[in-house]
């Protein structure tokens, strides 16, 4: 019995010193190690605070960017975004080392770096894991798949957004567009002065939306409506917490955050399951549809017939959550920020109609039409370039890499500052901070003196699976309201683009909506 005591006793203080040296490792020798280490290579940044890194001194610039109104011609928004690279970039160089808590950060943008970053096919740098809350509110889903994981979910996922199935939506996206601009007319008509001002971020949120509903999953904005309104309160939620110290293993305590994290996780879920069942009881007999959700639930047949990727119930759930969040999130931010630049750079809405009436007139606009509207597509473009939805992307070397001059250790982040990336007056010129979007006459890779200088929807083998999805979409809108209506800003507007995940208005963007016809 003793002997058991002692074994017991044995292991249990080594068990101590494993979890003490490993502690000692992590916050007091790698921080050490690393910033010696790019030292020796030229590469400096910010002190170093054992427990939160260089979080705090991010969050204190955050908190004072936000506090700040910009003035509505300027476009120059990495101050306000970006503040921790603006001030760190001038006082260390464009690369540099900081720490988001205890992960190590080396901040690149040279966009000849970022080509072999982003374009590297054999796993070398890949998605660093993210926070729970975070990963709670995309879905564990192709977004942050890695590896094996992630060839499988593309391969199976990559004919849903195919171009005949891209034609296809068009005309559910417009479906649900005119019932927008119709309504909007309808209330600007109740007018006494035949104008109205709308809140029109909120009303492309709610559009997206529904338009991702119907193309990708077959249902009503009714139907996902919860997992919208619960998505954007996770969201809200996640953007509070963002530069918070995150201890591992927190995720899995009851506080009140995690608490309010499982229940609209809850909520979003079985507003999923809801959608799923449906279209499994409304099953032909050929097929579950042709959008999205029957794509997956086609994979997830062919389990039983154990032939060809498989797709599990739970993995079509989570798909659902990171299509339903980035189907809807990043379009909705990128119509906003082109109606804001038409708003103010008028010439160009006049342009634009022009175009348009030219090419359809007051008719609905089908695939073909929409690829015709050149000056649109460059006007989105740019919108994209100023006001890109992700301003900055990270990936995690899985081995010790070369990049250009760098040595970077295994396992430490690289941070790619795309708000950054499309200012740089060495690749844009010295008007990068301008809206000219006649720098796309002649497409994305001569817009700039580097073809990769533009990474709005990232390059490589892991570009967005859905950026075409989304410039048909944006197209569609902005046709749709281009033909009806005419727009400004309302004087109540405060320029303040904010990183809420994404970039917003931070206090929303009131537009005055006049009509073209009665």
């Amino acid at each position: 019995m003793e002997y058991l005591v002692s074994v017991a006793s044995t292991c249990f203080t080594l068990v101590i010193i494993s979890v003490i040296w490993r502690i000692c490792v992590v916050v007091l020798w790698r921080p050490y190690a690393l910033t010696r280490y790019f030292r020796k290579q030229g590469v400096m940044g910010p002190s170093h605070s054992l427990v939160s890194g260089s979080l705090r001194e991010m969050k204190k610039m955050s908190r004072e960017a936000r506090q700040k109104v910009m003035d509505v011609n300027s476009h120059d928004i990495t101050p306000r975004v970006l503040p921790h690279y603006h001030k760190w970039s001038s006082l260390y160089g464009e690369t540099f080392l900081y720490w988001y808590g205890k992960e190590a950060r080396i901040c690149i943008s040279d966009a000849e770096l970022v080509k072999q970053i982003l374009s590297n096919k054999f796993g070398f740098y890949t998605k660093p894991k993210t926070r729970p809350s975070i990963q709670t509110l995309v879905g564990n889903g192709l977004v942050l798949a890695d590896g094996l994981e992630w060839v499988k979910r593309r391969r199976i996922l990559n004919p849903a957004f195919s171009v005949d199935k891209l034609k296809v939506m068009v005309k559910r996206m417009t479906e649900c567009t005119v019932c927008m601009v119709e309504e909007w007319k309808r209330q600007v008509m109740e007018t006494e002065d035949k104008c109205k001002t709308i809140v029109i971020d909120e009303e492309f949120q709610e559009l997206t939306a529904d338009i991702i509903a119907h193309t990708a999953f077959g249902s009503s904005f009714a139907q996902g409506k919860e997992v919208f309104i619960a998505q954007r309160q996770l969201q809200q939620h996640c953007v509070a917490s963002a530069s918070d110290i995150f201890i591992p293993g927190t995720q899995y305590l009851p506080t009140r955050s995690n608490l309010k994290t499982w229940q609209l996780d809850w909520k979003i879920k079985k507003s999923l399951k809801q959608i799923m069942e449906s279209r499994l009881n409304s099953q032909s007999s050929s097929s579950y549809g042709d959008d999205l959700l029957g794509v997956m639930l086609e994979a997830a047949e062919t389990e039983k017939l154990n032939s060809g990727p498989k797709f599990r119930m739970e993995e079509i759930i989570e798909e659902c959550k990171t299509f339903f969040f980035a189907g809807h999130e990043t379009t909705s931010n990128l119509l906003t920020w082109t109606v804001f630049l038409l708003s103010i750079h008028k010439e160009w809405q006049e342009r634009l109609r022009q175009e348009v009436l030219n090419n359809c007139g007051m008719e609905i606009p089908d695939a073909e039409v929409l690829s015709k509207l050149k000056m649109v597509n460059m006007v989105l473009l740019e919108a994209l370039r100023l006001y890109c939805p992700a301003i900055q992307l990270i990936r995690e070397t899985s081995e010790d890499m070369k990049l250009g001059n760098l040595r970077i250790p295994k396992h430490t982040c690289v941070t790619i500052p795309v708000a950054t990336i499309h200012r740089k007056r060495e690749y844009w010129g010295e008007d990068a901070n301008e809206f000219k979007p006649e720098r796309f006459m002649n497409g994305v890779s001569k817009a700039a003196s580097h073809p990769n200088a533009m990474i709005a929807f990232s390059i490589g083998p892991r570009a967005c699976i859905g950026q075409n999805f989304a410039m048909l979409e944006a197209k569609t809108v902005m046709v749709l309201i281009l033909q009806r209506f005419s727009w400004s800003l309302s004087p109540h507007y405060k320029h303040a683009p904010a990183n809420n995940l994404t970039l917003q208005p931070q206090f929303g963007l009131p537009v005055i909506l006049k009509p073209l016809h009665s």
